[in-house]
């Protein structure tokens, strides 16, 4: 659970240096998909590796499109992908 609190606290951090009127809708995304979730089963590490890479690529794709340096992202690569 504490990797997945990071995680999620950095996905929050990157939402931060996307444009303003954004902003809203990407914290709101990304609170939707902690809550939805937060009930995961933990007991298969491979799905649990697979969620947290989906998470980082997303958040990848996401800066991509509003054309935010993706190194902003090396601390979520970090917590997510080892």
């Amino acid at each position: 659970m504490q990797k997945a609190l990071r995680a999620y606290g950095a996905v929050l951090r990157l939402v931060k240096r996307l444009p303003k009127d954004t902003r809203p809708y990407y914290a709101k995304y990304a609170r939707e998909n902690f809550v939805n979730y937060r009930d995961f089963d933990t007991s298969d590490p491979n799905s649990l590796q697979e969620l947290f890479n989906r998470t980082y690529t997303h958040s990848l794709w996401v800066l991509h499109k509003y054309s935010v340096d993706e190194a902003a992202a090396d601390k979520l690569k970090v917590i997510c992908c080892g």
